[in-house]
């Protein structure tokens, strides 16, 4: 089972790092990074780099097909090769997933149109003028498309397609070896929960970034 996970300019790590944790110890799993441009590829700090280790058209038929977001995502959008390839290999895949604003590169390409996706908290109007029905739901299966919502939403996903590929027993076993057990101090990770003035100030920081 052939895993690609998409890298670009400016990803946000932890959307592809998540899904490699959960995925890539499932039985079987090859997972290789992939870029327009293979080479190191650096996240939005510029403090970390991955090495996409082949380009996308040395991954024609890639069962799982992973798409992290990122503020370089914006970069993406405009149809061209990474549009192309993803429309390609969706046609064979059996499973396409997407993290935090990378559901917006999918639909960009036109993957997700009238079905129901979900993305980062900031990006859910673009989503739907993108063609896609979004929703606040943490992680969303619409047919082969598992969507997670904002950044750390990649693990749960993941989880979910883990089940879903190769059983729950599998998808908990990888859970307790990655010691999931989300704890957090505080009551601040959606906009639901999270304190208006912090809303506030995590929108004025982020800006136009997703």
């Amino acid at each position: 089972m052939q895993i690609a996970i998409v890298l670009y300019p400016g990803f946000t790590a932890l959307d592809v790092i998540g899904p490699y944790e959960v995925l890539g110890r499932l039985p079987g799993a090859e997972v290789v990074f992939v870029a327009e441009n293979p080479g190191l590829v650096v996240n939005d700090l510029g403090s970390l780099s991955i090495s996409a280790v082949t380009g996308l058209d040395a991954v024609p038929r890639p069962d799982v097909v992973v798409v992290g977001g990122g503020p370089g995502q914006v970069d993406q959008m405009a149809d061209g090769a990474l549009h192309d390839w993803l429309r390609t290999v969706d046609e064979t895949t059996t499973w396409t997933m997407s993290v935090c604003t990378g559901s917006l590169i999918l639909a960009a390409a036109g993957l997700l149109k009238g079905r129901r996706a979900t993305t980062h908290w900031l990006a859910m109007e673009q989503l739907r003028d993108l063609g896609a029905t979004p929703t606040e739901e943490r992680v969303v299966i619409d047919g082969k498309y598992a969507i997670g919502a904002g950044v750390s939403a990649g693990i749960d996903a993941a989880l979910v397609l883990a089940g879903r590929i190769a059983g729950d027993d599998v998808a908990q076993a990888v859970q307790l070896i990655i010691e999931y057990d989300p704890q957090p101090p505080y009551s601040s990770g959606s906009a639901a929960t999270a304190p208006e003035s912090v809303v506030r100030d995590v929108k004025d920081m982020l800006g136009g970034r997703r």
